[in-house]
């Protein structure tokens, strides 16, 4: 893997397969490229994919956020600024696969972008605010003031894990986030889509997936994993890397 830093964010990149789509990676609210461990070399090499991954401006090795006041369609903006990467790099043929965030982050740049989307897998995406959402975010903040959370999280984050913790929690528990909805940009999507989610997600419910399949244009697939919570990736990476891989090479 390459490294290449654009407007502040770290790119990690291979290009091994000429004429070939090229995987970009999304990760969630708290997360980094070094926090995929090892799942998108796996997949990118099980479908002869090229590969991208990076840290959006406040995570990671990424330089900091702006500021920790988020707008409401903070995520929308997220979606044009991974247009721009894809630009910048030359990527016309993008596999998304995006988690959580992530995933909200996935589905919209479909809609917005479709001639460079070509498929999307979005787990444990949120496409509006439930009540099981805020639950799970206070218990993530209490964990936060009572355990080791920040020491963890620090380890890849640095000195940033205040402002993102605070620009997540602070964001999604605002009264004016309550109506955040994207259900909008679903009807323009209209690529392949696989929406996997545990049964037991933390965050979110199965309507998150209903929702979603119900409004899209394109041809989705679901895949719920039972007893399984908000992170299948890291919690049965077998299984989901084998769902992905099937899909990738069905749609192609």
């Amino acid at each position: 893997m390459k490294e290449k830093v654009i407007n502040g964010m770290v790119i990690s990149y291979s290009k091994k397969y000429a004429d070939r789509p090229t995987l970009v990676f999304l990760h969630d609210s708290l997360g980094c490229i070094e926090l995929w461990r090892d799942f998108p070399e796996k997949l990118a090499e099980a479908t002869k994919c090229n590969l991208v991954i990076y840290d959006r401006l406040g995570y990671g090795k990424s330089s900091p956020m702006a500021a920790q006041q988020r707008p409401t369609n903070y995520l929308e903006i997220e979606a044009d600024i991974l247009n721009n990467l894809l630009i910048e790099l030359e990527i016309e043929n993008a596999i998304l696969f995006g988690h959580s965030d992530g995933g909200s982050i996935a589905l919209i740049g479909a809609s917005k972008y479709p001639t460079k989307i070509k498929a999307v897998i979005a787990e444990a995406a949120h496409i509006f605010v439930e009540e099981i959402t805020l639950k799970g975010i206070y218990v993530a903040i209490e964990k936060y003031r009572t355990t080791n959370l920040a020491e963890r999280l620090a380890r890849y984050h640095g000195d940033k894990v205040e402002s993102l913790f605070n620009a997540w929690t602070k964001t999604w528990t605002r009264n004016d986030y309550r109506d955040w909805n994207i259900e909008h940009f679903l009807t323009s999507i209209r690529c392949p889509l696989l929406i996997i989610q545990g049964e037991a997600d933390e965050y979110g419910t199965l309507a998150q997936v209903e929702k979603t399949i119900d409004q899209v244009s394109g041809k989705p697939q679901k895949y719920i994993i039972p007893d399984i919570g908000h992170t299948p990736h890291k919690e049965v990476p077998e299984l989901v890397l084998e769902s992905c891989k099937d899909f990738i090479i069905a749609y192609e």
